[in-house]
């Protein structure tokens, strides 16, 4: 957990919503100078604060509505904080909670020091990271399509098609096995939705390379060197990282991406694991099955041996995520460092 403890004159905290805001001002001090709640209007937003412009600092829940607000302060050159939601539902919880008394305790929190910090994602950047989350959403359902397919023949004790329909060229005549009508009209809509769902899938591929080879090019290579790492993963890892120098430390990036498990323990009892949650889910996605494909791709069948070697060690069921952890830790320091995947000095590791 990372606070932001810098000091200023003033503190903004604003809970946010959709349609409105509610904006609270403190000073050094801790004197509410000014308490209101406004629509989101970015006029309206540099109007009310601009009494208390001078070495300002504003704060807002990291919710989907924040990329307006920080993109607003980034170009008036206001000091812009993210706060982390889960992080700060376990601390400033009470009794009474409405819009007026959350803006006041994140104002107070990040006066006193003890506001959880997100990272505010730049915008320059921003959109393409959505359109590949937004891809992976396309990507799912068009997987839940396929399944239903799947699914129908068994519910009917059908043979199911030979091969896999995942590809369009192995789907001619699934379906006329059927004799009722509106079981392979069930089946045809899902054909016909799954091929458009490629078709955009496919445009919004091409479209995030594009972008990917003007935002980090270099990077987007390195992340390609890895086996099993191909276009999809390098570029969803890519955008979800952004700058790895955000990250201070190889095990601050390991929790970031959800490879490590958080001890809870007190009085020297370990009470189990915690924290399963807080991270990014997509890069926990990308490594797991970046682990799979390692071991499928990787030549000479290095891959296969060193699950097998990892599996000797500790249990079948944990070899996977020891080694998907252990390729999140080589991805930090290729960035870190500029330097390609070197397959031999992984295998040593």
């Amino acid at each position: 957990m990372r606070f932001y403890t810098r000091t200023h004159k003033h503190y903004c905290g604003i809970d946010l919503h959709a349609r409105s805001m509610y904006l609270c001002v403190l000073n050094q001090e801790g004197k509410v100078l000014l308490h209101r709640n406004l629509p989101t209007d970015p006029d309206g937003f540099l109007a009310a604060v601009a009494p208390y412009r001078e070495d300002l600092v504003v704060c807002v829940e990291c919710i989907f509505t924040w990329y307006w607000i920080a993109d607003v302060c980034t170009e008036q050159g206001i000091h812009f904080v993210l706060g982390h939601a889960l992080y700060m539902r376990a601390i400033h919880g009470a009794k009474a909670k409405n819009d007026r008394v959350d803006s006041r305790k994140l104002a107070g929190l990040l006066r006193g020091g003890l506001l959880p910090q997100s990272y505010a994602y730049p915008a320059e950047m921003r959109a393409t990271r959505d359109l590949m989350r937004r891809r992976l959403h396309f990507v799912r359902h068009r997987s839940d399509l396929l399944a239903h397919i799947q699914m129908t023949h068994h519910q009917y004790n059908e043979q199911t098609p030979g091969k896999r329909i995942t590809y369009r060229s192995n789907r001619e005549g699934v379906g006329e096995c059927f004799e009722d009508l509106s079981v392979r009209e069930s089946i045809a809509a899902d054909l016909a939705l799954a091929a458009h769902y490629e078709d955009v899938i496919q445009n919004l591929e091409a479209s995030a390379v594009r972008r990917a080879k003007g935002h980090d090019p270099d990077n987007l290579q390195r992340l390609r060197t890895v086996p099993g790492i191909g276009k999809i993963l390098a570029l969803t890892i890519l955008y979800e990282v952004h700058d790895i120098r955000r990250f201070a430390r190889v095990g601050e990036f390991a929790s970031y991406c959800r490879l490590v498990k958080c001890q809870q323990e007190s009085a020297g009892k370990v009470k189990g694991t915690s924290g399963a949650k807080i991270g990014n889910a997509h890069l926990k996605w990308a490594f797991s099955e970046a682990a799979v494909l390692f071991v499928a791709k990787c030549p000479e069948g290095k891959g296969k041996q060193l699950l097998a070697r990892i599996q000797r060690k500790h249990s079948k069921p944990k070899a996977l995520s020891i080694l998907a952890h252990k390729l999140g830790r080589a991805v930090y320091f290729m960035l870190a460092r500029k330097r390609a995947f070197d397959l031999e000095k992984f295998l040593m590791s």
